[in-house]
């Protein structure tokens, strides 16, 4: 190693980027001759020509804030070897967010300088942080009191109208919707697809926005099915978020997942309504759903028929009976009614008998009564006549004139008033013999 003091003449002795480059690579050749095991985070991940280029970052466990970052790279010769195994062991590619154990040593080349150069992946230690991180996601849901919030809700019997999440050119959307709309049963079912994109990096915002596009037309489906298109198993991170999951446990319609991995289950298989393998597996069940429904339709059918049957013949009975209780009943009504008019019929002959000997008996009275009542009554009538004519005597006009008065008639009324009277007025004066004729002056 080449050192300079302050009275060193540099512009004598310069060294060019490739000998300082070089002499870097000596120092870390010789002071970091081994290997060592390193926890990192991968920032990028990509394969050219077979070999894999990977960044990795350390980050604030509080803030998350990157606080260290290198390059790594894992040459074809080995990469050959340690993909396979790690994708085996995790379901998984390697890919960005993921947390990793890497074997490494040091590598400073002078035209691309500093790397880590990766000999071994222990898989077994991103298995561990992939569960982790999923049980961190479920405690967080168990805290908020939502993780069974969508399995608790019932998919409708009836449930037809299907809003598909999934990729439009994915090989397992066409199997989703031949496996549906083709079945043996020939039922119908509508199905609306809402793009999004389920492998990567961006399957969380993706998902997210196809959910919220479906929440604005809510009322016309029945479920949600989120699928993926095609049967990679790699690139299942994107569903082990925390917002996704919440998105989903949160929705008010049912959730059906077919994510299409068999080795593990998803944070989005857990807490969706219902969970399947494939999305084949989910058109299977849609298809059985409804013929359970028809199944129970068809005896429910059978049942009511029967017991309308039932029903009918037992009020038909119930009516025979009636029937017979009811003539039983009318005709001993009938008797009964038939006697009590007899002897209604007798005790009515004694009464209009014993009424009319009574009427008989007081018409004889009354025609022995009736001569006096009627001399009686001529004699009383008489007085009477006596006395009104006697009244009407007392009373006559012409006795009044006889005495010497007499009476003013005026248009052939008697006059009471002068009042009555006007100057010049013809009036009749009558006496006890004759009448005068006059003018009042």
């Amino acid at each position: 190693m080449i050192l300079f003091d302050d009275t060193s003449d540099i512009s004598s002795s310069p060294l060019t980027l490739s000998e300082l480059n070089g002499l870097v690579r000596e120092v870390i050749a010789v002071s970091m001759p081994d290997e060592y095991w390193v926890v990192a985070e991968v920032a990028s991940c990509n394969t050219r020509s077979g070999h894999c280029y990977m960044e990795l970052v350390e980050k604030d466990e509080y803030s998350n804030t990157p606080i260290a970052q290198a390059r790594a790279c894992c040459w074809r010769s080995t990469w050959m070897r340690l993909a396979p195994r790690f994708e085996k062991t995790t379901g998984e590619c390697l890919h960005s967010g993921m947390k990793v154990l890497l074997r490494v040593k040091a590598s400073f080349h002078a035209a691309y300088g500093f790397s880590w150069v990766v000999t071994d992946i222990d898989p077994s230690y991103t298995m561990g942080d992939m569960a982790r991180r999923r049980q961190e996601i479920l405690k967080a849901l168990k805290e908020e009191g939502i993780l069974d919030k969508n399995k608790s809700l019932t998919i409708p019997s009836f449930a037809q109208r299907i809003a598909v999440i999934s990729s439009a050119t994915a090989a397992g959307y066409g199997d989703f919707c031949r496996q549906l709309h083709d079945n043996e049963y020939g039922l119908q079912f509508y199905t609306k697809l809402f793009p999004a994109i389920v492998q990567g990096e961006q399957v969380q915002q993706s998902v997210i926005n196809a959910l919220s596009d479906v929440y604005d037309e809510i009322e016309n489906f029945d479920v949600v099915v989120i699928i993926r298109g095609g049967g990679s198993t790699a690139d299942l991170s994107g569903f082990d978020t925390l917002p996704l999951a919440e998105h989903v446990a949160n929705f008010p319609l049912p959730i059906i997942t077919g994510i299409g991995h068999d080795r593990d289950q998803s944070v989005l298989d857990i807490i969706a309504c219902v969970s399947q393998k494939t999305p084949t597996a989910v058109a299977a069940f849609l298809v059985s759903h409804l013929v359970e429904t028809l199944v129970l339709l068809d005896d429910c059918s059978v049942r009511l028929s029967r017991l309308v049957t039932q029903r009918l013949q037992q009020s038909l009975n119930k009516l025979q009976s009636i029937e017979q209780r009811l003539y039983s009943a009318v005709a001993l009504s009938t008797v009964r009614e038939a006697n009590r008019l007899d002897s209604l019929q007798e005790r009515l002959k004694s009464i209009i008998s014993l009424a009319l000997m009574n009427q008989r008996m007081r018409l004889v009275s009354v025609e022995q009564q009736l001569p006096l009542l009627l001399r009686s009554q001529i004699e009383r009538q008489h007085h009477r006549l006596q006395m009104l004519e006697q009244r009407a005597q007392a009373v006559d006009p012409t006795l009044i004139l006889k005495r010497g008065y007499s009476i003013t008639l005026h248009n052939g009324k008697a006059v009471t008033d002068k009042a009555q009277l006007s100057s010049g007025d013809k009036v009749n004066i009558m006496l006890a013999n004759g009448t005068v004729d006059a003018t009042v002056e």
